[in-house]
């Protein structure tokens, strides 16, 4: 048994699903405390002591837009292009833009071409399961990021006279930016502490 209390099995979707919350929670989504709170002896109650990974799936909205919300996806089964075609129908039937898979199998390049060709139509992010299993953002070496919105990034740019080309950048692909879900040309500040002034902030663009 895991150190949870739990099969190996349930234990990891459990990990996982608590990450997914997390994750959720910090990109500004309004996720139930029955959700965030949740222990191994209630998951277990509720999605039994081998759960199936559909049974896992979430749908979330946004705190300050009811009508902006995301799926989460938990796929049985490898992905491929008549996978991503599924999920893609069932967004669109239900009026959701946005959605994550959290892919177990095997994710074929074609479906990744596929989720790309929905873009900006459908935003689909997928992340493997072992990306998922932590927080990233609680390790003690990753510091305090908070993603600017349209507003706040063109009062950066114009207090310090910027263009955007001027900003330090980031990658689409780091794992921090994938975490918060950031876009390119988003603006992230990023704290981190200082001996001398307490803390020390910096800016980066997503690209």
């Amino acid at each position: 048994m895991a150190a949870t209390g739990l099969n190996p099995h349930a234990a990891k979707l459990f990990r996982i699903r608590k990450t997914m919350c997390s994750m959720l929670f910090k990109r500004g989504y309004n996720v139930p405390e029955e959700d965030s709170e949740m222990d191994a002896e209630t998951f277990t109650q509720k999605f039994g002591e081998l759960p199936g990974r559909e049974q896992l799936v979430m749908l979330v909205a946004k705190r300050d837009d009811p009508n902006e919300k995301m799926y989460v996806f938990f796929p049985e089964q490898d992905v491929g292009v008549p996978q991503c075609k599924m999920y893609a129908t069932r967004m669109q039937e239900d009026g959701v833009r946005r959605a994550i898979l959290i892919v177990n199998g095997k994710f074929s390049n074609f479906a990744k071409q596929s989720l790309a060709e929905l873009s900006p139509r459908l935003l689909i992010e997928h992340f493997r399961d072992e990306e998922v299993m932590v927080d990233i953002t609680q390790h003690e070496l990753v510091p305090e990021h908070q993603l600017l919105n349209d507003s706040e990034k063109l009062q950066l740019l114009s207090r310090y006279k910027l263009k955007e080309t001027q900003l330090p950048r980031m990658q689409a692909g780091d794992a921090v930016a994938r975490f918060f879900g950031m876009q390119r040309g988003q603006v992230v500040k990023i704290i981190r502490p200082s001996e001398t002034a307490g803390r020390y902030v910096t800016y980066r663009i997503v690209m």
